[in-house]
């Protein structure tokens, strides 16, 4: 063992021929100078081990020295205990990662390691923990805006008069490459180029199932998965999601061609708690895989040796940072095991569906607020009025913005009929709300005034009270005898088409309901001849685009009604209908409203 003086010297001239290698093209040169600086790191530890054995006499030198032998390497080396926390790093290691040490020591060290490559440390980390000497792994740091991909080599250490054990991390650049075991030409990287293809292949597939329209509306895109995965690459898959009192054990695929019904039942019925790889997973929300499985309660209840499981992966399913459940895939004993390579496929289809499952969500309570607000605002059924023929139709549109909040009612009112069509500038369940203030207050006011446009000026005064912030186009009349007293708040004006095939249109205009207190609609009163219809329309309808970017627009609008002369108002209703189709195809955004009053001949 050389004395400290010597080992000064050594680690000297180490420094200075590795500022000459920097650029040396010659891997085999490196290679030698790294292990000399591995043999000079073995003798400075051995040393300092040395050197705290004689704590009562040792020189207070040769510690000093011996701590800056570990500074001055010219090499990163980490120290950490056994949970993976820094407790030490060299200069070499601040100048490679960008921060001080004060900064870095305490933190953990996978974070340092690149997301998609931290489950294949943990995996060599554990192994060293567990009684291998040393293990290997090529990886990526990345670090303050910096990545590094290295190769890294862990080494567990005993120290005296420390606690617990320590790993010594060295980080090599990957320039210089370690033995590895001689393989065959050609035919193992055409398997990896073949295995890779698979597995791409196979996330493109998954993510067009999930992006599948029913998908969205229905709860099928985790069964989907799971047929899809237990076809592609393993042989029983268990998705386990969470709910309100914990995981729930959702769905369960075992071998389409073994009668595994009996144990399918067991494992369907198992409580995903009792299973040890699940909880692991869940709650470090990481993924791990076991290529060779020696442990058969990792699913609790010995499932595994009932299955003849050969080798295990189980990833959690998250959307972001939110914790959605856990996949778990088995493969039988004949089957190859699950690699890293496996891993790192399932942790990204694990965060797909994640996502999916958040989207799927989202897009379901759309739907039921779309129902809430149809239940809410539209007549199940359109009464009688003598006199008169009506009919009504209403789509909900499509894309983000089907959720609206159009309308439309008829209602007795004294001596009389009343009706009332309009929407809200929003959307979704406030919109639903606002809409049921109007169509309801409207009923209500309708039994003591005798003007629609008071009533209305009313349900906007209660709006403006209520701070709802949104405000209401509305177009509503009081139908007695012939004659119709029309109020009109902001909405666009009412089509009058006569027998003759003419089409004229009412004033229209005022104020939107819940703009401003005391707003009084415009109202004037029509006289309806025999045969004449009277037709109110949404904004839906004349704003509604073409795929070219045309405005449907009340030209088009006079243009189909002047066809439907002497049409009853179901007939109308329709022409409008096919006509609008025709002109928007499938490009049909907004909700649609169109509500038509005859005069019986």
């Amino acid at each position: 063992m050389p004395d400290t003086a010597e080992l000064e010297r050594a680690l000297s001239g180490l420094a200075d021929r590795i500022a000459t290698l920097r650029d040396e093209p010659d891997p085999g040169v490196m290679l030698r100078e790294l292990d000399a600086a591995e043999e000079l790191l073995r003798k400075a530890l051995s040393e300092l081990v040395r050197s705290r054995r004689r704590r009562d006499g040792g020189s207070q030198r040769e510690q000093k020295l011996l701590r800056q032998v570990f500074r001055a390497l010219p090499i990163p080396v980490i120290i950490m205990d056994t949970g993976g926390t820094v407790r030490r790093i060299n200069n070499e290691t601040t100048r490679l990662l960008g921060s001080p040490a004060g900064y870095l020591i305490g933190r953990a060290f996978p974070l340092l390691v690149d997301v998609t490559a931290r489950a294949a440390f943990r995996q060599r980390f554990a192994a060293v923990l567990h009684g291998e000497d040393n293990a290997s792994l090529q990886t990526r740091l990345t670090h303050q805006g910096r990545a590094h991909t290295v190769r890294l080599v862990l080494s567990r250490l005993r120290m005296p008069g420390e606690p617990q054990e320590m790993i010594a991390g060295v980080v090599l650049p990957t320039e210089v490459q370690l033995p590895e075991p001689p393989v065959q030409a050609g035919a193992p990287d055409d398997a990896a180029l073949l295995a890779a293809a698979r597995r791409h292949e196979l996330l493109s597939r998954l993510t067009r199932l999930l992006l599948d329209e029913e998908s969205l509306r229905e709860p099928v895109a985790l069964l989907r998965a799971a047929r899809l995965l237990a076809t592609e690459t393993a042989d029983w898959v268990i998705a386990d999601v969470a709910g309100e009192g914990g995981l729930v054990r959702s769905v369960v695929i075992g071998p389409s061609d073994q009668p595994v019904g009996r144990l399918q039942r067991t494992v369907e019925e198992a409580p995903p708690a009792k299973a040890p790889v699940v909880e692991q997973v869940m709650t470090t929300q990481s993924g791990v895989v076991h290529e060779m499985l020696t442990d058969d309660s990792l699913l609790g209840g010995g499932v595994l040796q009932a299955m003849r499981a050969g080798s295990l992966l189980s990833v959690p399913i998250r959307a972001d940072d939110e914790a959605r459940g856990v996949l778990t895939l088995v493969r039988l004993r004949e089957r190859p095991p699950f690699g890293l390579a496996d891993l790192g496929l399932l942790e990204e289809i694990g965060l797909h569906l994640g996502l999916a499952m958040r989207a799927q969500q989202g897009f379901q309570r759309r739907a039921q607020a779309a129902d809430t607000l149809q239940t809410g605002v539209l007549p199940r059924t359109l009464p009688d009025i003598p006199g008169f023929e009506i009919a009504a139709a209403y789509h909900p549109g499509s894309g983000m913005r089907a959720i609206g909040g159009e309308f439309y009612d008829v209602f007795p009112v004294k001596n009389g009929w009343g009706f009332v069509i309009g929407s809200a500038a929003g959307r979704g369940e406030e919109a639903a709300a606002v809409t049921a203030i109007v169509r309801n207050g409207l009923r209500v006011l309708s039994v003591w005034e005798d003007d629609p446009g008071q009533a209305l000026r009313k349900v906007s005064d209660a709006l403006v009270a209520q701070n709802t912030g949104l405000f209401v186009m509305a177009a509503a009349g009081f139908v007695r005898g012939r004659k119709v007293r029309l109020a009109s708040a902001g909405h666009h004006p009412a089509a009058l088409i006569q027998p003759g095939g003419g089409v004229r249109f009412s004033e229209g205009g005022g104020v939107p309901l819940g703009f401003e207190e005391g707003s009084v609609p415009a109202t004037e009163e029509l006289t309806l001849s025999s045969g004449e219809t009277l037709v109110l329309y949404s904004d839906g309808l004349v704003g509604s685009q073409s795929p070219a970017g045309d405005n449907y627009g009340e030209q088009r609008l006079t243009e189909a009604l002047a066809r439907c002369a002497g049409q009853p108002p179901g007939a109308v209703v329709k022409a409008i209908e096919e006509d609008h189709r025709a002109f928007c195809g499938s490009h049909v955004i907004d909700e649609i409203t169109i509500l038509t009053l005859r005069r019986s001949r």
